[in-house]
């Protein structure tokens, strides 16, 4: 399913000395219609013998993934070639042996074109990195990705779609260890009580649940560059209304496409903190962001695109009184869109990143540009990704 692309630029004929003031004047992400996490490696033609350059690349509260990368031979690289999957004893080779039976810092890639079924939650590993990049790798119909207790993670370049519901059941996870997963609803990727995770140029779509859930306390998470669609329920930061320390979460949303035929959560949010930048919303039914029990909510040079008339953005929880701070900085809003702020104004819903999560934010008018390849990139043999 092809993303539209709302208006196509024109062009003009440009002197060599006009493309110099462009370039030197202009937001380089805009000029290359690559965002900040794009340009730091999509440009290298080489890019797959510096495939750890991506770690680099991060921005947003996961701040930089470096220590996914190691030193010397620290890295394990592994590359899985067996699509199978036993839960309990799985075959050197498959996705599965490699989130429980490698330890330490490890790169996972795919030996070609893969469509993994898993027999139940895979419970992925600290430093780990999950890489598609060059393959079309899915992950559907069976269970999906749980991130339980960990730290470090990247999940790159993977179509996760099609999530079913799993009952109570027991599995093999990191470091060999039994562990007893209670049932899950379907969701694509779900983070219990984890740390320092970045989700990035993925496609999500038509699980049973949701897409991406980060619960329990889960924080300085970055979800970048993905592409999700067909989904009733997209996005849920925050466990529940009664799990207080995720009043300590903080998300970055930057880069993505939401859309066709996303109706919801886009993201939903309770207790913590949501930076919502620079994303294109093509259409929602119910709202495209939404919150409880007192979130806060910055959404920033987004690009709204409503379905017609006038279409409210924003939701939240009906209790007699104003539930959070929803701040709309600088978006655009288009085909009837409208956002219906609250809360104690911009100062209160700054991010405040460190100088390594932070990023330039686009003119709200240019997302489109450096959105339209979000989700699974197609990387040629021989060339830029």
């Amino acid at each position: 399913m092809k993303k539209t692309n709302y208006n196509k630029p024109s062009y003009i004929m440009l002197t060599t000395a006009m493309v110099a003031i462009l370039i030197t004047t202009s937001s380089t992400s805009f000029v290359h219609g690559f965002n900040v996490i794009d340009k730091c490696w999509r440009r290298d033609p080489n890019w797959r013998s510096h495939r750890q350059q991506l770690a680099k690349c991060s921005v947003g509260y996961s701040g930089k993934m470096t220590n996914n990368i190691g030193v010397g031979d620290e890295l394990i690289k592994y590359k899985v070639t067996d699509t199978s999957d036993d839960p309990l004893n799985p075959k050197p080779g498959t996705l599965r042996y490699a989130m429980t039976h490698i330890q330490g810092k490890i790169w996972v890639t795919f030996e070609r074109n893969m469509n993994i079924r898993l027999q139940k939650p895979l419970l992925v590993s600290s430093f780990t990195t999950i890489d598609g990049r060059g393959v079309e790798v899915h992950i559907a119909d069976g269970a999906c990705l749980m991130l339980q207790r960990v730290t470090n993670v990247i999940i790159h370049g993977i179509k996760i779609h099609n999530c079913k519901a799993q009952t109570a059941s027991t599995v093999l996870g990191p470091d060999k260890k039994i562990v007893n997963v209670g049932p899950v609803d379907g969701d694509a990727i779900r983070m219990l009580t984890s740390y320092k995770i970045w989700i990035d140029h993925n496609t999500l779509y038509d699980c049973e649940d949701g897409l991406i859930d980060v619960t329990r306390g889960s924080t300085n998470i970055t979800i970048s560059n993905n592409w999700f669609r067909t989904q009733n329920k997209v996005m849920l930061l925050g466990h529940d209304d009664g799990f207080l320390r995720d009043k300590n979460m903080k998300v970055t949303v930057a880069f993505n496409y939401f859309g066709p035929n996303c109706n919801q959560r886009m993201p939903r949010i309770r207790h913590g903190y949501a930076h919502v930048v620079n994303n294109v919303y093509k259409g929602w039914g119910s709202y495209a962001i939404g919150g409880s029990m007192n979130p806060s909510i910055k959404s920033q040079a987004n690009y709204f695109f409503a379905k017609g008339g006038r279409n409210e953005v924003t939701w939240k929880q009906e209790s007699g009184e104003v539930e959070g701070n929803f701040q709309s900085v600088k978006d655009v809003f288009a085909n009837g869109a409208c956002f219906n702020g609250s809360g104690s104004g911009r100062d209160a819903v700054r991010p405040n990143y460190t100088p390594e999560q932070a990023f330039p934010v686009e003119d709200g008018h240019k997302v489109k540009e450096l959105t339209k390849n979000a989700g699974v990139l197609k990387c040629p043999t021989s060339s830029t990704c």
